[in-house]
C-alpha cells in the first residue's frame, strides 16, 4: 500500500535542568525524547503510538507537524519533506492535541471555524459551507453560536476536531485526543474517529495514546514506544498473540464442589496445569491449556453431567498491557511514574 507518512531515523534531544530547593540549578541533563525512530503509515490507516507520558509521543507529533526540528533523520508527510517543504506539510495535515486549549473559548464554534479557515486561506464561501457541514457532522448545529466555554468537554473536543478538519486535510495527527474526557464522551469521540473520519472519509490518522483500550479499539497497527524508542510494531491482535503461551480459563464454583472439580481435571490431559484459590464461599480455578476451546467444552460437559454450577466462566486473552510488560519489563503506569 502507498505510504502517507514515512519516518527515517528521527531523533530529538533536549537539555533538562535539574533543580534542588526549587530555585538552585545544580546540573543539566541531556534527555533523548525521540531515539532513531523509523516506520511508515499506510494510506487510509489508523496507526497508533502507544506509550506512557514521557515516552516521546508528543515530541514525535511536533516534529512531524513541523513545530520543532529533529536533531537527525527526516520524514515525509503526504509526500513532502518535513525539513524542506514545511508549508506543504502543514497544508496536508490537521492536528488535534487533547487536554490543550487549541480553540478560542470566548468565540462560538462557528466563529472558531471561520477564523481558522482564514489561517489556512480557505476561500470565504467555501469556509462557510464547510463550517456548516462540520457542525452538522459533529451534531453541534444547535450550539453553533454559543460561546465554546459554555459547551461540555466532549463538545469542546468536537469543535477542536472540526477546527483540524476545516481545510479538509488528508492526514490527521491526534495526540491523546480523549485525555481528560469522561468515559462516555471518550467512547463517542473514538467511534467518530474510527467510523466517520477514517472509514467514511478515508483520512489517514496517526494517533498517540496511553490508553490500552483506545489503541485496541481504534488502531489498524500499533507502535509501542518506551523512552523514545519504538519497541514493537504490529496489529493489536498480532501483538497480543505474540506473547500467548497458553489459553487461560477462569471459573468459580461453590466450595463443596472443589474436590469433584479436581477429580474432573485430573482425569483429563487437555491442559498443562491448574491453580485454585479458596475464599469464604467459593473456589476459583485457573486452568492453563494449549487448546482452550476444547478444554472449555470438556469442562462444560463434565460439570453439567454432575450438576456442578460454574460461575464467571471465561477464556482470558492477552491484553496490550501484557504485551507492553513483556517487551519493556514494566507496565505503562510504572514507566510513567518513573519518567
Amino acid at each position: 500500500m502507498p505510504a502517507d507518512i514515512i519516518l527515517k531515523g528521527l531523533s530529538k534531544r533536549f537539555t533538562k535542568k535539574e533543580k534542588k530547593m526549587g530555585f538552585i540549578t545544580l546540573k543539566k541533563k541531556l534527555v533523548t525524547a525521540v531515539d532513531n525512530v523509523s516506520f511508515t503509515v499506510n494510506e487510509g490507516e489508523i496507526f497508533g503510538i502507544l506509550g506512557p507520558n514521557g515516552a516521546g509521543k508528543t515530541t514525535l507529533i511536533k516534529i512531524l507537524s513541523t513545530l520543532i526540528l529533529p536533531d537527525s533523520g527526516t520524514a515525509y508527510v503526504n509526500g513532502y519533506n518535513i525539513l524542506t517543504e514545511e508549508q506543504k506539510v502543514r497544508a496536508s495535515i490537521g492536528v488535534v492535541t487533547g487536554g490543550e486549549r487549541s480553540i478560542y473559548w470566548k468565540l462560538s464554534p462557528l466563529e472558531n471555524l471561520l477564523f481558522f479557515s482564514k489561517l489556512y486561506r480557505v476561500p470565504s464561501n467555501v469556509a462557510k459551507k464547510r463550517a456548516k457541514e462540520l457542525l452538522e457532522l459533529m451534531d453541534l448545529s444547535d450550539r453553533a453560536n454559543d460561546p465554546v466555554e459554555d459547551l461540555s468537554s466532549g463538545m469542546k473536543m468536537k469543535v477542536i476536531l472540526a477546527r483540524a478538519l476545516i481545510h479538509d486535510p488528508p492526514i490527521l495527527f491526534l495526540d491523546e485526543p480523549t485525555i481528560g474526557l469522561d468515559p462516555g464522551f471518550s467512547q463517542e469521540i473514538r467511534k467518530f474517529i474510527k467510523n466517520v473520519l477514517n472509514r467514511e472519509q478515508g483520512k489517514t490518522i496517526l494517533l498517540t495514546t496511553h490508553y490500552m483500550d483506545e489503541a485496541d479499539f481504534l488502531c489498524d497497527r500499533i507502535a509501542m514506544m518506551s523512552k523514545g524508542k519504538i519497541i514493537k510494531i504490529d496489529t493489536p491482535e498480532a501483538l497480543k498473540m505474540s506473547i500467548k503461551e497458553y489459553d487461560i480459563i477462569h471459573f468459580d464454583t461453590p466450595l463443596q464442589y472443589t474436590e469433584e472439580i479436581v477429580k474432573i481435571l485430573e482425569q483429563n490431559h487437555l491442559f498443562e496445569r491448574y491453580e485454585n484459590e479458596k475464599s469464604a464461599r467459593r473456589a476459583h480455578f485457573k486452568i492453563f491449556s494449549k487448546n482452550g476451546l476444547e478444554t472449555m467444552d470438556y469442562l462444560i460437559s463434565e460439570t453439567q453431567k454432575r450438576g456442578i454450577p460454574l460461575v464467571n466462566f471465561r477464556l482470558q486473552e492477552p491484553t496490550l498491557e501484557d504485551v507492553f510488560i513483556k517487551y519493556t519489563g514494566k507496565s505503562l503506569e510504572e514507566e510513567e511514574d518513573e519518567d
